[in-house]
């Protein structure tokens, strides 16, 4: 590579040995990277550029695999991975280029093979995984990013080589559609967690809060989410949604800082007291009790048979799911959505399918996935429709995404629904009449 760097500065005038046809990449990139480092004479991305007849752009994409880790140029020399793959992988620290190569490909098992095959995975694929698991919007970002102090060893955001707005050159498609963002998930992590530490130190009185359910370990300060009523700053839409608790301030309400779970660092207002009468009103007592577990029990009936209807309902539109897509696109997607929905709709999807979780099998999503690598397309085909459905109810209205599914596959709601009326009905009046008999056995008893 030296020897081209010598040629070009010595006054080749349109630098062919560095557009040569068999000239890989990762030598292209090489070449490029000794003209630059050049004292004499000193040559500039756009003069390169200008010399070979290519964009600064170009250039600078080039000029980036030199950055890539040992392994990854290994798998681009042995052709395991194209140039798309290797210039997003470039893009990344050292640290995440070794995690990001492992998603380049799919391990598909198939009968009689000892080692599962390896299959190169398309550009998009990578890309998509990048941005879910690595770069982070700095625009959304809890902390100061131009305090320096925040982790000195890190510096200010404004002045990191690591987001992609220090590079216009080589992130301008992205920066146009995310915004500036952050290569390195552990930077990020480590400012987020430092600033949480500096905002409780700042005021001792600021509640810190979790967004996960359950209990919490002894002596935590972190109040789980069902220990406190988060606040809205919205407008309600309805005067229905202006009657619901979070729409609503008391005196109790005061600033928290959610420490663990999703969208640490942000400040919240919340009520955690839980003698307050308007974030936490007390049970009906004394004479008012029998009316209000019929009212309970007449809201458990009518969910129990909502929840009924709607799996009912999901079923149906995933018998009328066609089979379209290919076998290895359906199964891609499934993964994708299965990793990001929580553990008790992965157990519904699961059990559309008569999956049952067991002590030994790892989990319910291990067994899924095992489930789904070996579906034929038309079960993937229902596993993809049921999936979204699931997924976008856990995001918004339930019934609103089933509805539309509903709609799509031209499914009767409202016969399902009647039916499963009845059959809760059934039930109700089996149970009836067989309590006196239950009861006549006790007195005799």
């Amino acid at each position: 590579m030296r020897c081209l760097a010598l040629e070009f500065s010595a006054g080749e005038p349109d630098g062919s040995d560095l557009q040569r046809k068999d000239v890989h990449p990762l030598e292209e990139a090489q070449g490029f990277r000794a003209l630059l480092d050049l004292e004499e004479p000193k040559y500039s991305i756009e003069q390169i550029g200008a010399r070979v007849g290519k964009s600064p752009v170009f250039v600078t994409s080039r000029l980036k695999l030199t950055d890539l880790v040992p392994s990854a140029v290994d798998a681009f020399y042995a052709d395991e991975i194209g140039v798309g793959h290797a210039l997003l992988l470039a893009k990344l620290p050292a640290d995440q280029q070794i995690t990001a190569l492992t998603a380049c490909f799919k391990e598909v098992y198939s009968s009689g093979a000892s080692k599962p095959a390896r299959i190169l995975l398309p550009v998009r694929n990578l890309q998509f995984w990048i941005d879910s698991n690595i770069l982070l919007v700095l625009k959304d970002a809890p902390f100061n990013k131009r305090d320096a102090q925040l982790v000195p060893v890190a510096g200010s955001c404004a002045d990191c080589a690591k987001r992609t707005g220090h590079n216009k050159l080589l992130f301008g498609d992205d920066l146009g559609k995310q915004g500036d963002r952050c290569t390195d998930p552990g930077c990020y992590a480590a400012k987020v967690s430092a600033h949480v530490a500096k905002s409780i130190a700042a005021k001792p009185e600021l509640v810190q809060i979790s967004t996960a359910y359950g209990a919490q370990k002894e002596g935590s300060p972190v109040l789980p989410r069902n220990k406190y009523t988060a606040i809205r700053d919205d407008k309600p839409k309805s005067t229905d949604e202006a009657k619901r608790p979070e729409f609503k301030v008391c005196k109790f309400t005061t600033e928290a800082i959610i420490s663990e779970g999703s969208d640490i660092g942000t400040i919240h207002k919340v009520c955690a007291n839980p003698a307050c009468p308007v974030h936490h009103p007390k049970k009906q007592t004394s004479t008012d009790d029998a009316t209000w577990k019929a009212d309970q029990e007449k809201q458990r009936r009518e969910q129990a048979i909502a929840n009924a209807t709607g799996l009912r309902v999901l079923a149906a539109v995933g018998a009328a799911v066609p089979v379209r897509l290919l076998k290895r696109d359906l199964l891609f997607v499934i993964e994708k959505l299965v990793s990001v929905m929580d553990e008790n709709r992965v157990e519904t999807l699961a059990r559309q399918h008569g999956i049952r979780q067991k002590r030994d099998d790892g989990g319910i999503s291990k067994t899924l996935t095992v489930f789904v690598r070996r579906a034929d397309e038309g079960t993937l085909s229902r596993l993809l429709v049921e999936a979204s459905i699931l997924l976008a109810a856990s995001r918004g209205n339930p019934a609103t995404a089933l509805k539309d599914a509903a709609s799509a596959y031209k499914v009767d709601t409202d016969a399902i629904a009647a039916k499963v009326k009845q059959e809760f009905a059934a039930k109700e009046k089996a149970k009836k009449t067989a309590q006196p008999a239950v009861k006549a056995a006790k007195k005799v008893a």
